[in-house]
C-alpha cells in the first residue's frame, strides 16, 4: 500500500456533516454481515446490478454501516450514484441528505486534487523531468470518465530513479514536505520501499513519489523500464497528463491488488472496469509479460477476483490458464471469502501479503531472506541509535525478527 493511502482527507470516517445536521450513527466495526457488502458489490461493479441492489435495499440495510463499509472499500461515489439512479428507493430522507452532502464535498475535493495534479504535471514538463501519474484522478478519468467517480486521497507519480532528487526539490518548491523525516533517515530506512511520501501542510494533500512499484524484496509484473517504453495520456481538465499505457495499467493494477491481498472492493472493481472498458486488450500478451517477470498469477488472480466479486467475465484468452492454476483458485476462494465475511488481516500476515506477487516458491524464499536484512523504520523505532551507528541495524534486524516470530508463536500457542 502507498504510504498515504490510509490518510483520510475529510475527517473521521470521512463523514460530512452539514450545518445543523447530525452525522449518521456509526457502529464500532465495518463488519456486521453480508447484506451491506453484497449491496456494495452490486453497485460498485462496472455494470451495476440495480435490480439486485434494490432487492437488498427492500429487505433492509443498516445505512450507517453501509456508508462506513463503502468508505473502507473506497466505493462511496459508486454507491451514491447507484442510489440516485434507483431514485433513492427505501433510503430515508435524512440519510439521502447526508449522502448527497458527502457527494458535494467529495466532488470539490476531487476537483482540487485534479487541479493540483495538472499544476504539478505542468511543472514536471517545464523542468524537463520524465514522469507518469497513476491511480487517483488519472484512474478516475480513464476508467470512469469523471475525476469524482472514484475515491482517492493522494497523487501518485513515478519518475526515473536518477531524477528522484530533482523531483523532490521541485515538490519542495511547491510547498510539499517529506512526511517521513529527513533525507538521511528516508534513504536509510525507507529506500527499500522505492517510494517517498510528501505532504502539503496547507491542504494536507499527499504526493507519493515512486521510482518503482514495489519493494526491493519481491518481483512485480510491471518494471519501470517497460513503463517508460510505452506511455499514454489522459485529459484532466484542459491538460493531457502522462500515464501508463492500457497494457501497462493492467499489469500495474493487477500487481498492486495482489500485493495488497485484494482487500479492497474498490481495487477489484477498478480492475473489473479496465477489463470491461477495454475489451480489445491483448490479455494473452499481458499475461505473458507478467509471467516473464515471475508474476503471471497476478493477472489471473485479478481476473478471477473481478469475476467473483464484480460479475465481470474472465477474458476468453485467459480462461484456460485460470482454470489450470490451483494456486489462483485457492487464493481467489480465500480472499473473496475474507472480503465477504469482513475478516481483517491477521497481524502475522499483513506484513507479508506482498509475497502473493511471487508465483514461484523460490522467489518467496529469496524475498524473505532479503527482507530479513533490510533496515526498516521498525528497526529504528525499536532501538533508536545515533546516525553514526545505523549500519549496526543490518546485524540486529535478524534477531529482532526472530524475537517477533517467537512472540507470535507464543500468542498462537496460548489461544
Amino acid at each position: 500500500m502507498t504510504q498515504a493511502e490510509d490518510r483520510e482527507a475529510s475527517g473521521r470516517h470521512g463523514l460530512p456533516v452539514a450545518a445543523g445536521s447530525q452525522p449518521l450513527p456509526v457502529s464500532a466495526s465495518p463488519y456486521t454481515g453480508s447484506a451491506e457488502f453484497e449491496l456494495l458489490s452490486r453497485v460498485a461493479r462496472p455494470r451495476p446490478d440495480l435490480g439486485g441492489a434494490l432487492k437488498i435495499l427492500s429487505g433492509g440495510v443498516d445505512f450507517a454501516e453501509l456508508f462506513k463499509l463503502a468508505e473502507y472499500h473506497g466505493v462511496r461515489p459508486q454507491l451514491i450514484e447507484s442510489l440516485y439512479r434507483m431514485s433513492w428507493e427505501a433510503v430515508p430522507a435524512a440519510t439521502r441528505s447526508f449522502f448527497e452532502n458527502f457527494r458535494r464535498i467529495h466532488g470539490a475535493r476531487a476537483l482540487f486534487v485534479s487541479q493540483e495534479l495538472c499544476r504539478l504535471s505542468e511543472a514536471f514538463d517545464r523542468a524537463g523531468l520524465r514522469y507518469a501519474t497513476f491511480k487517483g484522478p488519472t484512474l478516475a478519468a480513464l476508467l470512469h470518465g469523471d475525476v469524482s467517480r472514484r475515491e482517492y486521497v493522494d497523487i501518485d507519480i513515478i519518475v526515473p530513479r536518477q531524477q528522484i532528487d530533482d523531483a523532490e526539490r521541485m515538490l519542495g518548491e511547491f510547498g510539499y514536505r517529506a512526511a517521513d523525516g529527513p533525507r538521511a533517515y528516508r534513504r536509510a530506512f525507507l529506500a527499500h520501499l522505492r517510494q517517498y511520501a510528501f505532504v502539503h501542510p496547507d491542504s494536507n494533500l499527499a504526493v507519493d513519489l515512486h521510482w518503482n512499484f514495489t519493494g526491493t524484496h519481491v518481483p512485480f509484473p510491471l518494471t519501470p523500464e517497460a513503463l517508460w517504453q510505452d506511455l499514454d495520456t489522459v485529459i484532466i481538465g484542459n491538460r493531457a497528463v502522462t500515464t501508463p499505457s492500457r497494457e501497462n495499467l493492467a499489469l500495474l493494477l493487477a500487481g498492486h491488488g495482489t500485493k495488497e491481498a485484494w482487500r479492497s472492493l474498490g481495487w477489484i472493481c477498478d480492475f473489473a472496469t479496465l477489463i470491461d472498458r477495454y475489451p480489445d486488450l491483448d490479455w494473452l500478451a499481458v499475461h505473458e509479460r507478467a509471467r516473464a517477470n515471475r508474476c503471471g498469477d497476478t493477472i489471473l488472480l485479478g481476473c478471477a477476483m473481478a469475476e467473483e466479486l464484480a460479475g465481470t467475465p474472465v477474458p476468453r484468452a485467459l480462461l484456460g490458464a485460470r482454470e489450470k492454476s490451483s494456486r489462483v483458485r485457492m487464493l481467489t476462494g480465500r480472499l473473496a471469502r475474507d472480503l465477504r465475511e469482513g475478516l481483517p488481516d491477521s497481524p502475522e500476515g499483513e506484513n507479508f501479503s506482498d509475497f502473493h506477487l511471487c508465483e514461484r516458491r523460490i522467489d518467496r524464499i529469496v524475498g524473505a531472506l532479503r527482507l530479513a536484512f533490510i533496515r526498516t523504520s521498525g528497526d529504528y523505532d525499536a532501538m533508536r541509535l545515533p546516525q553514526l551507528l545505523w549500519p549496526a541495524y543490518y546485524a540486529t534486524r535478524p534477531f529482532r525478527l526472530a524475537a517477533k516470530a517467537m512472540m507470535a508463536l507464543g500468542r498462537r500457542t496460548r489461544r
